[in-house]
């Protein structure tokens, strides 16, 4: 019994495959080639021996935690390694205390998207002196799930999605690893998996290891691989098609009104299991475009992902079906960001005089709309260059015909081109 206990211990704190596989120096980490390499940001930092708080941001199993780990271990400073959710505020009290004792120390945080308000009051003041520096980790967008006192301490860092050829790298590599002595695996196996990880490594690193033990004299074979993982790797097709080409595929189809080819692509993203990537492109066609053509498909959208969050796979498909049906038949409509990307074009050209006098803050020449029937009174509010300006060029289509009648209406001497 004793024997069999001390056997179920060790078993138990064995690492995971995908651990053993991170990297300890920056040169070692896969990917990431616009921060990391010659000339290139992080690299520069940790051979000049400099360190400053950083957010890194993306999905996951992209190489967060390898470049945090990798960055510690190469400039060989003190560090902690902390997780927002889990870790208490007595495990910060204690690193606070810990960078005090040697005059300052490296924290590294997963799921900084969660630290709460007493522990984000702990570490502040220690940011601030610079005894702490922070290298924080989350699957979130930073600009909008972190708060903005620990956004303005740090430099953020968004790590782009592994491609087909850096998972095969990472594969490769874990062939020469002794964990996985005596393997016998084929190119085409590697490709099956580095397609079905979805750019995610640490799962690839974690698919090769069970198909190295679930497989018969370690001949991992496909069919061993499918018996782990059943969903099929056709969003990366034998043309080799990318995971991208499918959500473009989806975003096209419903642009260009066609119905089943959007349940098509969307059949693939859901067999893929991605619904976050899902929810991100629905979101962006709902206003890149419908948009004014039928503005109730965006706040449509979010009930339906919140729908999808509540009841989940296989339900969620029922709610994404009936959205995207409706919004490849909706009416369509790009003027809004156009006519946005027209007047960040003007200003970021220097293209633009002063803002008029008469609308500055405090002028007494300013016309109040609400005092004026129909709450509206001619004035200028554009710079006096751009003044005949017209950005938005409404489309005859959906909602957006009440808004042009308006427009119409509003500005009648205003010119119909770019000029």
């Amino acid at each position: 019994m004793v024997e069999q206990g001390i056997m179920e211990l060790v078993i138990s704190m064995e690492k995971p495959f995908a651990i053993k596989m991170n990297p300890t120096t920056l040169t070692d980490v896969i990917g990431q080639s616009h921060l990391l390499g010659k000339g290139k940001i992080l690299t520069n930092m940790v051979q000049k021996k400099k360190l400053f708080s950083m957010i890194l941001y993306g999905k996951p199993g992209i190489g967060k935690t390898s470049i945090a780990n990798a960055i510690v271990h190469d400039l060989d400073v003190r560090y902690r390694f902390l997780n927002a959710t889990i870790d208490k505020k007595k495990e910060f009290d204690t690193v606070v205390e810990e960078a005090k004792m040697y005059g300052g120390i490296v924290l590294i945080m997963d799921e900084i998207h969660r630290l709460n308000k007493d522990k984000q009051d702990l570490l502040l003041p220690q940011l601030e002196s610079g005894l702490i520096t922070l290298i924080g980790m989350t699957t979130s967008n930073p600009y909008h799930a972190i708060n903005p006192a620990i956004r303005s301490r740090c430099q953020l860092f968004e790590l782009h999605e592994l491609t087909e050829e850096e998972i095969l790298i990472g594969l490769r590599r874990a062939l020469l690893h002794p964990d996985l002595k005596g393997i016998k695996i084929t190119d085409e196996v590697l490709t099956y998996i580095a397609k079905l990880s979805g750019s995610d490594l640490r799962y690839a690193y974690n698919l090769l290891e069970i198909g190295y033990y679930a497989a018969e004299k370690q001949n991992v074979t496909i069919d061993v691989i499918k018996n782990i993982n059943n969903k099929p790797a056709f969003f990366h097709d034998k043309d080799a098609d990318g995971y991208y080409d499918v959500l473009s595929a989806l975003q096209k189809s419903i642009r260009g009104s066609d119905v089943d080819a959007s349940l098509h692509y969307l059949g693939r993203l859901i067999i893929a299991g991605d619904l976050d990537s899902i929810y991100r492109r629905l979101s962006v066609i709902a206003y890149e475009d419908i948009g004014l053509a039928n503005p109730s498909m965006g706040p449509k959208v979010r009930a339906a992902i919140e729908t999808c969050e509540l009841v989940g796979l296989p339900e969620a498909r029922i709610s994404l079906a009936t959205l995207v049906v409706e919004m490849a038949l909706s009416p369509k409509s790009n003027t809004a960001h156009i006519a946005l990307d027209k007047a960040l074009t003007d200003i970021e050209t220097g293209r633009c005089d002063g803002i008029p006098n008469h609308i500055k803050n405090g002028s007494p020449d300013y016309k109040y709309p609400h005092d004026y029937k129909g709450a509206y009174v001619p004035q200028q509010y554009l710079p006096d260059n751009l003044k005949n300006k017209r950005y938005y060029q409404p489309k005859d289509l959906g909602y957006e015909v009440n808004l042009k009648q308006v427009y119409d209406k509003l500005h009648p001497k205003k010119p119909t081109s770019d000029s």
